[in-house]
């Protein structure tokens, strides 16, 4: 049995990102509803309406998870509410989760953290996590500044252990899923593509730059300071490429992006895999084009290997 699909109660193990301000009901109810699983994100810092949010989802009935970025978090308050609401399902991401664990799993939900490197793999393992979301560098967002490609990392940590693993980074459709598969993987996590999808709250400007980014569409800044981070090549980042470091308030205007679709307001946060998006698309198109693709890959492959061929 696939133990993503076990721990998450969802139809298919395609898991949804989640991105701060992006990541709210109307995005994850519709990959919810596809069959996939959508997240809520209480990165943003707005704890009222995250928690809002995701009584929405409760009320819908159907799977989904909340992600807890430790390193954001001003306090306990959101843990303790995630405790208490009859969530099932968590992701932990932005730091040690040794100490959201217990908590967590006291309450009776399932934890996955995100990890870009294999010593993070293993000492979550330690700490008795119930699954990892492998963050390759490709991904966008927030990034480890010694770049490990989701290719490399997912084998690296299933050579070393045993727990579910959801492959993050690079992955858009039924190919990626695929190749994260046969490398390990029990799920895909996808972020870029579900910003350009048409239930994505972004203003119709981020989309069409997704869109029309090639496959070296961005870059990666501030790796020698923190955050590490992977955006859209713009005009504004042109002067932080160049010297090398994120303004202090350089995420003061994020919104501006988002909303308003002025994609010089602040870093337009994305992956590679922009390079591969050709198109808006419904959630459910995307997801049922995935798993359609994945099927017709995998259907392939076990043709091939059942004839000893090539």
């Amino acid at each position: 049995m696939n133990r993503v699909l076990a721990h998450t109660g969802a139809r298919y193990p395609i898991v949804q990102a989640p991105m701060g301000w992006i990541a709210r009901s109307p995005l994850a109810l519709a990959v919810s509803r596809a069959g996939g699983l959508g997240i809520i994100e209480t990165s943003s810092g707005e704890a009222e309406a995250c928690q809002r949010e995701i009584a929405v989802m409760l009320q819908s009935g159907l799977p989904f998870g909340v992600n807890l970025p430790i390193r954001f978090l001003k306090d306990d308050a959101m843990l303790r509410y995630v405790c208490d609401s009859g969530i099932r399902f968590v992701t932990t991401s932005a730091g040690s989760p040794a100490k959201f664990i217990a908590p967590l799993k006291a309450a009776g939900i399932v934890v996955y953290h995100a990890v870009p490197t294999l010593d993070a793999a293993l000492k979550c393992v330690d700490a008795g996590i119930d699954g990892l979301v492998v963050e390759g560098a490709e991904g966008g967002g927030f990034k480890n500044p010694e770049e490990v490609s989701t290719l490399v990392l997912l084998q690296a940590i299933r050579e070393r252990v045993d727990v579910p693993l959801i492959a993050a980074g690079g992955i858009v459709d039924g190919w990626g899923m695929a190749a994260a598969f046969a490398l390990g993987a029990e799920g895909v996590q996808m972020g870029t593509r579900f910003v350009a999808s048409a239930e994505s709250p972004v203003h119709a400007h981020y989309k069409q730059a997704i869109v029309d980014a090639p496959t070296t569409g961005t870059w990666v800044l501030n790796q020698s300071a923190t955050p590490c981070i992977r955006a859209l090549k713009t005009e504004a980042m042109a002067p932080v490429r160049e010297a090398g470091v994120l303004p202090a308030d350089a995420f003061k205007n994020i919104r501006g992006v988002y909303f308003d679709g002025d994609m010089n307001a602040a870093p337009a946060l994305a992956g590679q895999s922009a390079g591969l998006i050709h198109g808006v698309k419904s959630a459910q198109q995307i997801i049922d084009d995935t798993v359609a693709e994945f099927q017709a890959i995998t259907r392939r492959l076990g043709a091939l290997g059942a004839a000893g061929g090539f």
